[in-house]
């Protein structure tokens, strides 16, 4: 019998995981020997913490990340060949959605082999839905150019999108969020909706969605070095 793919979601970084982590889940991450994972060690901080009980030593942890092979791949999904159940474990959130994640959930769907998403947080959906724009139709467009010539001009498409209701969601890397908003705020018109959501699910989470005019006037918020969300939109 071949093994099953189990998505499993982390928490965003706050140790509360029962405020995110369903009761069903956790059993099964205690279930399981085999993970492939971003990071070895935050993926057994991560175990350690559901399960201080669990036999941390007896498994095998897998690296997929952005240098993972065709090759190295194809090595991963013979646990599944030889009937192993598997766990597939993003850094932060669900797998699959802004992670590498979906280059073995592609192939474990050639394969043939049943792959079992597990319901848990995910900061673009969390931020969309807290968010008041329009969550019928929207757009995650990743991470913007590092260039700022580029990242202006790609925010400038976004408000074009953002204009015909498409809500059009990005990120940063945390250190260059202040950056980003104050290309923001000197790019997008006054009267467009900007929502910024940071630390999503931790004591000191923040979101807000305002016009570019009120943050403009009001003051962006601190949010450096702080994972955050960002979504363009029109009142819907």
């Amino acid at each position: 019998m071949k093994g099953k793919l189990f998505l499993i979601p982390v928490t965003l970084g706050s140790t509360d995981y029962s405020y995110v982590i369903p009761d069903k889940v956790l059993a099964i991450v205690s279930s399981l020997r085999k993970f492939i994972v971003e990071d070895v060690r935050s993926a057994r901080r991560f175990i350690r913490m559901i399960d201080p009980e669990f036999p941390i030593d007896d498994c095998e942890f897998m690296i997929l990340d952005k240098h993972t092979t065709s090759g190295d791949i194809g090595k991963m999904l013979s646990c599944l060949s030889e009937g192993s159940d598997t766990g597939l474990m993003s850094e932060a959130g669900i797998p699959g959605v802004a992670d590498p994640g979906s280059k073995l959930v592609i192939r474990a769907h050639s394969g043939g082999f049943r792959v079992i998403p597990l319901s848990g947080p995910s900061s673009i959906f969390l931020a969309l839905m807290s968010s008041g724009l329009n969550g019928q139709n929207f757009a995650f467009n990743g991470y913007l150019p590092i260039n700022k010539s580029d990242r202006i001009r790609e925010i400038k498409k976004l408000e074009t999108q953002a204009r015909k209701g498409q809500s059009q969601i990005f990120m940063e890397t945390p250190y260059r969020n202040m950056n980003l908003l104050s290309d923001i705020a000197g790019t997008l018109s006054n009267d467009i909706y900007l929502c910024i959501a940071a630390n999503i699910s931790h004591p000191d989470e923040f979101i807000m969605t305002q016009t570019v005019s009120a943050w403009k006037k009001e003051g962006f918020p601190d949010i450096d070095k702080k994972p955050a969300i960002f979504i363009i939109g029109e009142n819907p």
